[in-house]
């Protein structure tokens, strides 16, 4: 089974109100207070004079598990939303595996699935890892990129503001850790042009988001073998609390059980979300030994994922 090793998170030390953050972008008053008052965006966290690059290895820095281990690492992994991270010709991921010693390792971007293609890396790597067959191999995951163009920043304008918050994830095949029970993922091809719709569509689009949403969570659940009531929290991309309450009230849900706290202080942060709150949850003891947990993140393009894991 494919298990979580470690994750560890970064998240910039500078944080910007969110008129700040959306000043000069073409965006109104009026939808700048939407985002405070109904989305539950408050700040975020940018780093304008850091590189990608620069911002993976702090990351990494933090993957205490990773140290002594390097010569396991057989995949290293960038999972984007966007399918250019940085500009022409820099090539972060490579730029990464290089500084920390990996260059053993098959190094490549995975996309497509947009800000749910973080959950497609974790299965990815542990279908990859299984059919190596190493049971000491690890491939290294990582989530989160830069707001450094005008369209980066307002990538999901009517939805969420982008902040530059990263995850690097460890995964292998067995051990102690955290532990993958399911994974569903639902593409609805005909949103493929997001966030370029029509009104048409964009309506379209917003009457099939809870339905869509509940049906992989559910789907994901029942994979599993397990009921909504075994599971402790849902961590969620960072879209917004509206959205998030719609789902809730799909399936029942209490939204205390979905982990929204970091969204006001820390924005939408790509593909990072789900991992970000992991580490909340698991290092304030709120996710204990035992308990299942769903991760849980929705791709432009349009792309439903949910994995079920234990911890």
């Amino acid at each position: 089974m494919t298990h979580l090793e470690a994750v560890a998170t970064y998240l910039p030390p500078e944080s910007v109100s969110i008129d700040e953050a959306l000043a000069g972008l073409d965006i109104s008053e009026t939808q700048i207070r939407l985002f405070q008052r109904f989305y539950g965006f408050s700040r975020i966290r940018r780093e304008p004079k850091a590189r990608l690059a620069d911002q993976m290895l702090s990351t990494a820095a933090g993957l205490t598990e990773l140290h002594g281990r390097e010569k396991d690492v057989r995949y290293v992994v960038q999972a984007l939303t966007l399918p250019v991270a940085a500009p022409y010709p820099s090539n972060p991921v490579h730029d990464v595996r290089r500084a920390l010693g990996l260059d053993h390792a098959v190094t490549f971007c995975l996309t497509q699935h947009a800000c749910a293609t973080g959950l497609l890396a974790v299965d990815v790597c542990g279908k990859l890892l299984a059919a190596d067959g190493d049971p000491n191999a690890l491939a290294l995951i990582f989530t989160g990129e830069k707001a450094y163009t005008a369209y980066s920043q307002k990538f999901i304008i009517d939805t969420a503001v982008m902040g530059e918050g990263m995850a690097a994830i460890l995964v292998r095949q067995g051990g102690d850790h955290d532990e993958v029970i399911s994974y569903v993922t639902r593409t609805h091809g005909q949103f493929n042009q997001a966030p370029w719709l029509t009104h048409e569509q964009a309506r379209e689009f917003d009457q099939l988001y809870p339905e869509a949403l509940a049906e992989v969570m559910l789907a994901a659940i029942e994979q599993a073998g397990l009921t909504l009531a075994d599971i402790t929290f849902v961590l969620p991309h960072h879209v917004n609390h509206n959205s998030w309450k719609r789902l809730s009230k799909r399936i029942e849900l209490p939204m205390d059980r979905i982990f929204l706290e970091n969204l006001p202080e820390v924005g939408h942060c790509f593909c990072a979300d789900p991992f970000i709150n992991y580490l909340s949850v698991s290092e304030t003891g709120r996710l204990r030994p035992g308990e299942y947990y769903m991760m849980v993140s929705v791709g432009l393009g349009a792309t439903f994922s949910a994995m079920v894991l234990r911890h």
